[in-house]
């Protein structure tokens, strides 16, 4: 449950249009200061107060994830009093699995990794992709509110979204068409075929569509390989 809530948090920071005003609100949340906040994280005072008021660009998954683990910190060191408040309703029944990569996984490593087929065969520029969630297509369009949809997206934009459940795949490729946020890629989890539709919406928003017959067990622990390849990777 606790992760679920430092994804709140780090999505509000990612994906807000102001994500100085967003880190603002959460600190102010925790009840910290700038150098509260900033010794937990072991960064200089001025770096907090640069990022909220927008001296500085918007901050990279690693310093979110070390800033999301400072709130964290703090919080459970006062009793989780801040995330008790949050816990409740927090977890998406359409939610089958969800995690983050360190470091971006490359494109073409993350398709190979699942066994995937790309139907988008336009060229496009190729993006990293930072972590992935496995959602039942079924059971979020019976759930899914618009006020829910940030919460699919974890820390970062630019991750795949793998939908299981899928029949002919129209549907989740105009939800994500219909919506200002797009990811890095989307994956039909066995489809029982790909409608043209689909493969049509991927190309204008400009993402691989992929398709994999592995079951979700198989993903998860493709998922888990690729994680702890980045973490053998980073520790050499």
């Amino acid at each position: 449950m606790v992760n679920e809530f430092e994804e709140k948090i780090a999505g509000e920071i990612t994906l807000s249009p102001d994500p100085g005003k967003a880190i603002r609100k959460w600190r102010e949340e925790f009840k910290l200061s700038q150098h509260q906040l900033a010794d937990a994280m072991g960064v200089s005072h001025s770096v907090i107060s640069d990022y909220e008021s927008g001296r500085r660009k918007s901050p990279g998954v690693n310093m979110v994830r070390k800033m999301v683990d400072a709130l964290i910190k703090l919080d459970r060191e006062d009793g989780s009093s801040v995330a008790s408040r949050y816990m409740p309703d927090m977890k998406l029944e359409c939610i089958i699995a969800m995690d983050e990569f360190s470091e971006g996984i490359e494109e073409q490593r993350f398709i190979d990794a699942i066994g995937g087929k790309n139907l988008n065969t336009e060229r496009m520029p190729t993006k990293r992709i930072h972590g992935y969630t496995i959602v039942d297509s079924l059971k979020a369009i019976l759930s899914l509110g618009s006020e829910d949809y940030l919460k699919i997206y974890g820390w970062s934009l630019e991750r795949a979204l793998i939908f299981t459940n899928v029949h002919y795949g129209r549907s989740p490729m105009v939800a994500i068409r219909a919506h200002p946020l797009t990811p890095a890629m989307v994956v039909y989890q066995r489809p029982e075929q790909t409608d043209p539709l689909a493969v049509k919406l991927a190309k204008l928003e400009r993402i691989p569509l992929v398709t994999t017959k592995l079951s979700v067990e198989d993903i998860v622990e493709k998922m888990n390989i690729l994680k702890e390849g980045n973490k053998w990777i980073q520790e050499l």
